[in-house]
């Protein structure tokens, strides 16, 4: 496959980026989480939860548990779309090996950073640096593995949603706790549960909250003489469509030209600043949109109906 300067520099940027997410999990897991015993969901929580009942280290299962997933997801994904998940399962097993050393004693214990007694702060902080990172590397084309494999999988066949699926499968893993009786009298396995709990609920706001205001799309009405300067400073510098509509004002009866920008909450002051240089006295309207699909911005997810031609016969 031919890649062009841009492309190259895209999918580096993406690797980069996923590699600094990879990085920021694994603190999080290793500074914050380890130590106190506190579980969660996916494949790096089920790892966890065998680390605390045998003792494994946490990479060891965490990588033969992607391992075997990774092998049937490419038969049934395919390898183009599993690169990048690929990456970051290497690169967080080796993360969460290195880390760990950095916080262990001389007998090989994990340190807890936070002093004792402080669980649910060291949850907090965990949890927030596991959604940040999770949406970094998803806002960047990538994926840590584990149960979202199994929920792209599942996705392909049947129509039940990835958030289901993975809900569904994080809440068995959490809910073991209660049966193993290494983790101690009852009450203290229903604690883990109930801390386990609390930290997909945080780690799952972070990173709706990270993704979404990324994704945060506006629209943007620009009224001006200039339009046409307007226009091509737009479409050359920030590579963006601009829908020209004809108006007209109600009470002089002129005719003007709009221009109708969508774009990401991101880009508004470059935005600004082009139409401000350009037209210090332009009229410009910026309002917050729901959400935009199509080309530059998010794919539409539905599935289309099946047209009597397309039907089997």
């Amino acid at each position: 496959m031919n890649f062009t300067k841009q492309q190259f520099k895209s999918e580096l940027k993406d690797y980069a980026v996923i590699t600094l997410g990879s990085v920021v999990y694994a603190l999080a897991w290793t500074f914050f989480l380890l130590p106190y015993h506190i579980v969660s969901g996916g494949v790096t929580g089920l790892s966890a939860i065998v680390f605390y009942a045998t003792g494994i280290p946490l990479q060891y299962t965490y990588f033969g548990i992607n391992a075997i997933l990774l092998v049937f997801a490419l038969k049934i994904i395919g390898f183009r779309f599993m690169t990048k998940t690929i990456y970051a399962t290497f690169m967080l097993s080796f993360m969460l090996s290195f880390t760990q050393t950095l916080v262990a004693d001389e007998n090989g214990n994990l340190i807890k950073l936070m002093g004792e007694g402080n669980d649910f702060m060291s949850l907090l902080i965990g949890s927030i640096m596991l959604g940040v990172a999770l949406a970094v590397v998803f806002l960047n084309n990538g994926s840590t593995g584990g149960t979202d494999i199994i929920a792209a999988c599942i996705n392909k066949y049947k129509p039940i949603s990835l958030g289901r699926v993975l809900i569904t499968v994080d809440l068995c893993i959490i809910g073991s706790c209660l049966f193993i009786p290494a983790f101690g009298e009852l009450f203290q396995r229903a604690q883990m549960v109930v801390f386990g709990l609390c930290t997909m609920v945080v780690m799952n706001f972070m990173l709706d909250y990270v993704m979404n205001a990324r994704r945060e799309s506006v629209q943007f009405l620009i009224f001006s003489k200039k339009y046409n300067e307007i226009a091509k400073a737009i479409g050359t510098e920030t590579s963006h469509g601009i829908t020209l509509l004809d108006g007209q004002g109600w009470y002089s009866g002129q005719e003007t030209k709009v221009l109708c920008i969508l774009t990401r909450k991101r880009e508004s002051v470059a935005i600004f600043r082009i139409i401000k240089t350009i037209d210090p006295d332009a009229f410009v309207s910026q309002s917050s949109v729901i959400g935009v699909y199509g080309k530059g911005f998010d794919a539409i997810k539905v599935k289309a109906k099946k047209t009597e031609e397309n039907k089997p016969a």
